[in-house]
């Protein structure tokens, strides 16, 4: 059914519950899934302002994505994970529609709640302009 599958993650709760979700989809086809984690202006200025250099900062990144990664491993699921640079809404949107999913899936609410209540949430963004079906997790 779903051989590639993009699947959102910032390390909440509800991104965690989206990795279940698409682990369930991608078990039955035995596809492989690109985790991406967008790193907006603000988080990344604070990043740089509050680490001692590089490899901190990618390193702080990749522990955010842990259980989703310990998930996918758990299971073993064809993964790679992407960190991309923008406002997450449209650089999700972008991404797919470079690279032609089958199916996107992620939370139907991230870790920057104020942002989605006064801009609109990224999950509402993807699911109105990605090509692909989007399924968005409770």
């Amino acid at each position: 059914m779903f051989k590639r599958i993009l699947l959102a993650a910032d390390g909440s709760e509800h991104s965690v519950r989206a990795t279940e979700k698409m682990k369930a989809l991608l078990l039955v086809s035995k596809g492989t899934v690109d985790v991406v984690y967008v790193v907006n202006g603000a988080t990344s200025k604070s990043d740089v302002l509050h680490s001692q250099n590089k490899s901190e900062i990618e390193r702080k990144r990749k522990v955010k994505l842990r259980k989703v990664e310990e998930s996918l491993l758990e299971v073993g699921i064809e993964y790679k994970i992407h960190i991309l640079h923008g406002e997450p809404g449209p650089t999700i949107v972008d991404f797919a529609n470079r690279n032609q999913y089958d199916c996107v899936v992620l939370g139907s609410r991230g870790l920057n709640r104020f942002q989605s209540m006064v801009l609109g949430s990224v999950s509402h963004k993807v699911a109105k302009r990605v090509n692909s079906p989007v399924l968005i997790v409770k």
